[in-house]
């Protein structure tokens, strides 16, 4: 699969997440964060991932968010892993 193809699919997933009203607002912002890292042609690939990675740990730690938004974070922060540069 192409890196870009694999993008998309991930900020398709970040949007779901954006968009779920049982995760606190703080990581529902971060989510939108993080695909705008991803989004952002201008920067190489390979910043791109790691940046949004780095966010989605951020958030993945942060006390306050619900189990199924964190399985959810692991699970992008894995498929971000595997995008090849």
């Amino acid at each position: 699969m192409v890196a870009e193809e694999k993008i998309k699919q991930i900020t398709e997933v970040l949007d779901q997440l954006a968009d779920d009203v049982s995760v606190p607002r703080n990581i529902r912002k971060g989510a939108q964060e993080a695909k705008s890292m991803l989004l952002k042609k201008d920067d190489p690939l390979d910043m791109r991932t790691a940046s949004a990675n780095s966010k989605l740990d951020d958030l993945a730690n942060d006390p306050n968010i619900p189990m199924h938004a964190r399985t959810l974070i692991w699970s992008i922060m894995s498929q971000l892993e595997s995008v090849k540069t």
